[in-house]
């Protein structure tokens, strides 16, 4: 990973995901971020904001076209590009899943792009992380059955999963929590590889110790004591064009917006790809 993880070769495309953990909280975060860094495509989680309340008119000002997905208080979603942009679907078309915002996607740049925010899952013991395994499994569904996720499909956003011991800093610590179980990582190797999805973060960046989340108690982020719950899979056609992976460390630092807005506890992970003319 390079010093400077936005240095980007001409031509070539960086896909983006981002935990904002509160749009309204960062928003002069996102949009130092949009204009200094310029990200083809952005994906926001956690937006815990209404459509109606995003900063729609400054993200547009900065060069992007949007489309939210956006609920007050908890969850929303939202992908960003500097190309048009169409929303395709919402939801994972499951009712008993669908009452919280945490799934939306759009086409953009020639691919289908969705934001993801999966379920954490509080405990094991717990209704929510029942409910993180039924909303993992319609997603698995849905991958399986949806005409946009057969090509130049892309799956970014906070998974609140670590997919294997590469993506944690203490393993022994985290083993058989929400994050890190047989069952979380079944989801990942078994079900969206049958799914057809692969882990193109893990084709460009292929060493240990690289996390996207540090909690933001007991000193995570100064002792890196971290985990990559933030992903980017796609389909097979696009691990051909996929150059590197990074994590935006810079980004967590409580003095990296001059504006003074305190971090989020995730980090912006991303792909950097060949545009898909070139496939």
């Amino acid at each position: 990973m390079s010093e400077n993880p936005w240095t980007l070769e001409e031509g070539r495309l960086a896909l983006v995901t981002w935990n904002l953990n509160s749009v309204r909280v960062r928003t002069p975060r996102l949009i130092r971020f949009l204009k200094e860094h310029r990200p083809d495509v952005l994906c926001l989680q956690e937006l815990k904001a209404e459509a109606s309340d995003f900063p729609s008119a400054q993200v547009k000002e900065a060069g992007y076209e949007v489309e939210i997905l956006g609920q007050r208080t908890y969850n929303g979603v939202a992908v960003l590009s500097r190309g048009p942009i169409v929303r395709k679907a919402e939801g994972l078309g499951d009712p008993s899943l669908d009452g919280q915002a945490r799934f939306l996607v759009v086409e953009t740049l020639g691919l289908h792009v969705a934001s993801a925010y999966m379920p954490n899952g509080q405990s094991l013991e717990s209704e929510k992380y029942a409910f993180k395994r039924a909303w993992l499994d319609g997603l698995n569904s849905w991958l399986r059955t949806s005409p946009l996720a057969r090509e130049r499909f892309l799956l970014l956003g906070d998974y609140n999963i670590a997919a294997d011991d590469r993506d944690v800093a203490n393993p022994d610590s985290w083993e058989g929590s929400v994050l890190y179980n047989d069952a979380m990582r079944a989801v990942v190797w078994e079900g969206f590889r049958e799914g057809g999805l692969f882990d193109l973060f893990r084709v460009g960046e292929k060493r240990p110790g690289i996390y996207s989340w540090w909690d933001y108690r007991n000193l995570g982020f100064p002792k890196n004591d971290g985990l990559r719950i933030d992903h980017v899979f796609g389909t097979e056609d696009l691990v051909p064009l996929v150059r590197r992976g990074f994590v935006d460390r810079e980004e967590r630092k409580e003095k990296s917006c001059p504006e003074g807005t305190k971090p989020s506890d995730h980090a912006p992970l991303g792909v950097v790809i060949d545009p898909v003319e070139a496939a």
